[in-house]
This record gives C-alpha cells, sequence and structure tokens, in this order.
C-alpha cells in the first residue's frame, strides 16, 4: 500500500505535468495564431478542403440547403436538393463570389 505522503507526491507532479502540457499547447496555438496573423490567412487549422472532410459525402445540412436557396435566387440559379454537405460547401462559396454575399472584404477582389 502506498503512503499518502506519497500519492500526494505522484499527484502533484501529474498535475505539474498537465500544467505543463497545457501552457505548450497554449503557447503553440499562439504562435500559429500570429504566424496566420502576419502572413494575412485567418482562422486557424480547422478550415478544411471539403473534399477531405470526413462527413462530406453525406446529405447536405437543413442551413446549407436553406442558405443555398437564398443565394441560388439572387444569383438568378436553382440548386440541386441532393447535394452532399461538401457539394453544398464548394456550391456556397461559388456563390457567394457570384453573388458577393458572405465574403470578407479581402475576399471578394
Amino acid at each position: 500500500m502506498i503512503s499518502l505522503a506519497s500519492f500526494l507526491n505522484i499527484y502533484a507532479k501529474i498535475l505539474s505535468m498537465k500544467q505543463e502540457d497545457n501552457k505548450v499547447g497554449n503557447d503553440s496555438n499562439k504562435q500559429a495564431g500570429q504566424a496566420n496573423a502576419n502572413n494575412g490567412i485567418s482562422g486557424d487549422n480547422t478550415i478544411k478542403n471539403p473534399d477531405n472532410w470526413t462527413t462530406g459525402d453525406e446529405p447536405m445540412t437543413g442551413a446549407q440547403g436553406s442558405y443555398l436557396n437564398t443565394l441560388a435566387s439572387e444569383a438568378g440559379e436553382t440548386i440541386d436538393e441532393n447535394l452532399t454537405k461538401a457539394e453544398a460547401s464548394k456550391k456556397i462559396e461559388e456563390l457567394q463570389h457570384k453573388t458577393g454575399r458572405g465574403l470578407q472584404q479581402d475576399d471578394q477582389q
């Protein structure tokens, strides 16, 4: 059986290691954010190509369908109601560029 003092010592080391891991992770995130700010890239590594989405072949979401209908109406186009999530995402981007809606100032140029 382990003594209380030994247990507390081990527990303190584990907590210290967790805090160090969190600090390293936060520092990495800050450095990545600074690097992105320096080269004009916004966001982080959560932005993925729709072709690489693990759920990209699932049917588009209701929100995607609704937004696509709005964009398509403004662009004078019709939308295939059977698009996948990935296809819908690409079509949204295409129509945003066509209509100018939903783009950041830098994306419109």
